[in-house]
Parts: structure tokens; C-alpha cells; sequence
């Protein structure tokens, strides 16, 4: 588990990994999120995300959840994160698959990622979905149309170019920053375009 201090006042983020390609960007978020003494995470894991880690990364599955606050079962649709009276930001699924993006636009909650999905959504809460599938066809973009419309935040973690990433890390913590970015939270991860000042 993460080592920091204890607070009860201390804002909730649930973070979700799912089997999509790009177990990289809920990583970084942890990572990220491990400076921030007022945030706590909230880890779901879902079990094709394990062989995506395993695939992906050098980490091990419990390295990943030692980053987080708190982890909750995959199949425990009834821990804290299941109820609305629970509060939290939101939630950030990074990576997103299509079947979890499905699950959420059909409100089809039959493990605690789609669950907690639903929950927030029915709270009026953010979630950010990190689609992770390329190209579409007519039945991805349905489902994206009814997750944006049942209020969910839909980020294909198209990569910006404007800063000029040299490495691999800067796409991705440039990606992870600006979802975060979403749930107002600044990790100092995004190289911002700058503001231009009026001449007169």
C-alpha cells in the first residue's frame, strides 16, 4: 500500500486498469497521484489487466498495487465503491477496453469496475475513459455516444505533439496529466501551450 500519511480529509480517486493495451497510463497515474497528500486512490484491477501488465510491463501486479491507498476485488460489487453514498471525485479508467466502455454505456454492472463507473455516473461524478482501440467501427462509436451520454468522459489517449516528446514517457505522462487535468487535479505532469500575451 502507499505510505502516505493518514487523513480523513483526504479526496477519494478511483483509479481502474482493464485489459485494454496501455497498462502504462493507470501506472503513471498511481505514480502521479503518490505526491498528492490530499488524494486518495482507489485501486480495481480487472484480471485480463494482469496478463496486459504482465505482457507490457517489468512490474509486478502487487508492485502496482502498492502504489495505490486502497485495492478493491474485481469481483466485489459490493465494496464502499459500489454505493453512491461513498464519495469520491470520480473515477479514471486507464486503460479503458471496449467491453468496460460497453458495460458502462448499458449500465451493465457485473463487476466493480462498470459498477463504480455507474455509481459515479448516477452521482453526476467524472469519469474519464481511456478507450484504448483503434480503428472504429460503427458499434464502437455507439457505445461511446451512449457513455458520453450517461455523462462519462470518453479520451482516446490520442498523444499532443506540440511539446515535442522525445521519449516515450512524455507522451505518456502528457496523456495522464490532461486526463487528470479533468478531475481538476495539476500532478505537474503536462507541458501546457503557452498563453500568448495581447500586444498592444
Amino acid at each position: 500500500m502507499s505510505t502516505k500519511s493518514p487523513s480523513e480529509n483526504k479526496k477519494r480517486l478511483i483509479i481502474a486498469l482493464t485489459g485494454a493495451s496501455g497498462a502504462i497510463y493507470g501506472i503513471r497515474a498511481l505514480q502521479a497521484l503518490q505526491a498528492a497528500d490530499d488524494i486518495e486512490t482507489h485501486l480495481v484491477i480487472s484480471p485480463s489487466a494482469q496478463y496486459t501488465i504482465a505482457e507490457e510491463t517489468d512490474m509486478a501486479v502487487d508492485d502496482i498495487k502498492a502504489l495505490a491507498d486502497q485495492v478493491h476485488s474485481f469481483k466485489d460489487i459490493g465494496a464502499s465503491l459500489s454505493s453512491g453514498s461513498y464519495q469520491t471525485l470520480g473515477m479514471l479508467i486507464a486503460p479503458c477496453s471496449v467491453k468496460t466502455l460497453s458495460g458502462i454505456a448499458n449500465c451493465y454492472d457485473d463487476n466493480l469496475i462498470v459498477r463504480a463507473a455507474d455509481v459515479c455516473l448516477k452521482e453526476r461524478r467524472t469519469v474519464v475513459a481511456l478507450l484504448r482501440e483503434t480503428p472504429f467501427h460503427l458499434g464502437h462509436i455507439k457505445i461511446m455516444e451512449q457513455a458520453t451520454l450517461n455523462g462519462a468522459i470518453v479520451m482516446p489517449p490520442v498523444p499532443a505533439f506540440y511539446h515535442r516528446p522525445t521519449t516515450i514517457d512524455g507522451i505518456v505522462n502528457q496523456t495522464v496529466g490532461r486526463a487528470l487535468d479533468l478531475f481538476d487535479l495539476d500532478v505537474n505532469l503536462v507541458e501546457r501551450w503557452k498563453e500568448e500575451t495581447a500586444s498592444d
